[in-house]
């Protein structure tokens, strides 16, 4: 067979994460830059990653009895700045619609950074009696926001995501709402990303324009930075009463209705290669994965070419028919380039993150087996290859796709643990913000101030007040870190994305 190939050249992990993440977004072919600023042209093997993603959610969202919609993409002016405290927010990232076609536009029309004054046009006439009530929708759509900054898929001028919707006849119907959706949210992180995430609040600089509060989900990612993996924001009566919306309740009395939205995109795909990516590439959770198992034939002679074909085609059948991994069938790929080496295949689909490879040669065919490769990760002493007879195949690959799923989010786990610190002092604060990174845990007074600050001086943002229980083994702190008065939160700092 051919000689193997040359691969593009990667930047080390460990020695320039920015330029890694950068490398393996391009190697592994998820995405490449789009002739417009801050846009990316998403591939193939990088949309079928965020399509499993995508779909594992909406069959939660729709389990909770949320129905899909589509609302407009374009925006009035005077729509948007119907909310004051929304638009503020908002305003330096929106991008305008100013002419059709050649002529210049009356109204300025802004293209979507995030749907809610759509919502509350809409439903303002949709809503008028408590039997109108909930209103449970969710929306899978693009918005725009005009960022300075890019990077594929954590932060780009258009990106992909869900946006739920939900209107409630009691405030206590909302917070409900709010925090079902962060725990449905926590399902997909955990069990399809095997991401953990330390959940909570946010602070009031950090809440969504015109929230009551704002729940958060917080990772760490593979260079000790955070990431805010999804928010769901409580909107109390906020946007209702800037819509006037109205409904009329079971006293018969006209009452605003209570909100909720909450959000879901793209950039949990750059969580996943940079919580569990290494110098090879990708590594993928297999319950997202876009291929399972890759069938890589081996052969030298015409006859052994075609003896070994037969027998890729019967194991490629055997694992459809056979093998399933949770309520899912196995993503079978049959790699039969030949152009390229065995040795280069190995190394193109372990780029790609692909969980197990089987190798079929003429041996394989004589023993009745096949020699199965898990995707290996850097932390393993040992390099999970075996041969495993085909009539146990089935059952082999799938008791492995559920050992690598586990071990992804135990890792992933590991490291969070090691990598949160508590901190009580404001030069401990500084010291092990610069040295170590990670989440630090320590009291805040609540004063905006205090968390000014610490963002002044570390470059740390405040990024979650944790609920109770998720950091239960850490001493909650008596004093604030900045300013000595007696704490009355928890608050966990870090550099984030």
């Amino acid at each position: 067979m051919p000689a193997r190939a040359s691969e593009p050249s990667r930047a080390s992990r460990s020695a320039d994460f920015g330029q890694w993440y950068l490398d393996v977004v391009r190697d592994a072919e998820l995405a490449s830059y789009a002739p417009v600023r801050g846009c990316i042209v998403v591939r193939p093997y990088g949309f079928a990653l965020w399509e499993h993603v995508r779909d594992a959610l909406d069959r939660r969202i729709k389990e909770t009895g949320h129905e899909n919609i589509y609302l407009p993409l374009l925006v009035p002016e005077s729509l948007l700045e119907t909310e004051a405290e929304h638009v503020e927010g908002f305003s330096p990232q929106v991008a305008w619609v100013t002419h059709g076609g050649a002529a210049a536009l009356t109204e300025r029309l802004a293209i979507r950074p995030t749907s809610e004054a759509m919502v509350g046009a809409v439903y303002r006439d949709l809503i008028q009696s408590y039997r109108d009530l909930p209103v449970l929708v969710n929306q899978w759509a693009n918005v725009v926001r005009w960022e300075l900054r890019t990077r594929p898929f954590l932060r780009t001028a258009e990106f992909l995501w869900q946006e739920g919707h939900t209107f409630h006849a009691s405030a206590a119907e909302a917070r409900e709402e709010a925090e079902r959706m962060l725990d449905v949210y926590r399902e997909i992180w955990e069990e399809w990303l095997a991401i953990p995430t330390i959940r909570g609040r946010k602070s009031e600089a950090e809440k969504f324009p015109g929230a009551e509060v704002t729940l958060t989900g917080e990772a760490l990612m593979g260079d000790r930075r955070a990431l805010q993996m999804g928010t769901s924001h409580d909107l109390g009566s906020n946007f209702a009463r800037a819509f006037d919306i109205r409904f009329l309740d079971r006293d018969n009395e006209r009452r605003h209705p209570f909100g909720t939205s909450w959000g879901f995109s793209w950039r949990t795909i750059g969580a996943v290669i940079m919580v569990h990516g290494d110098q090879q590439g990708l590594v993928l959770p297999p319950r997202i994965a876009p291929i399972h198992v890759v069938i890589v034939p081996i052969w030298r002679t015409t006859d052994e070419q075609v003896a070994v074909e037969s027998a890729t085609a019967r194991v490629e059948a055997l694992l459809r028919d056979q093998a399933v991994f949770g309520d899912q069938r196995i993503r079978v790929r049959i790699d039969r380039r030949d152009e390229v080496s065995p040795g280069y295949k190995f190394n193109h689909w372990e780029l790609r993150g692909v969980p197990i490879r089987l190798e079929v040669g003429p041996r394989e065919i004589a023993a009745g087996a096949v020699v199965v490769s898990e995707r290996v990760l850097e932390t393993d002493s040992t390099h999970a290859k075996a041969s495993v007879p085909i009539d146990r195949l089935a059952a082999d690959v799938a008791a492995r796709l559920e050992r690598l799923q586990a071990r992804l989010l135990e890792r992933a786990a590991v490291f969070q643990h090691a990598n949160t610190h508590r901190v009580s002092g404001w030069d401990e604060l500084v010291e092990v913000g610069a040295e170590q990174g990670g989440f630090l845990v320590t009291g805040w007074c609540g004063s905006a101030a205090c968390e000014r600050d610490v963002h002044a001086a570390t470059g740390m943002t405040l990024r979650v007040l944790p609920f109770d229980g998720q950091l239960e083994e850490i001493e909650r702190p008596a004093v604030c870190v900045r300013c000595g008065a007696p704490a009355s939160e928890t608050a966990v700092f870090a550099r984030a994305y």
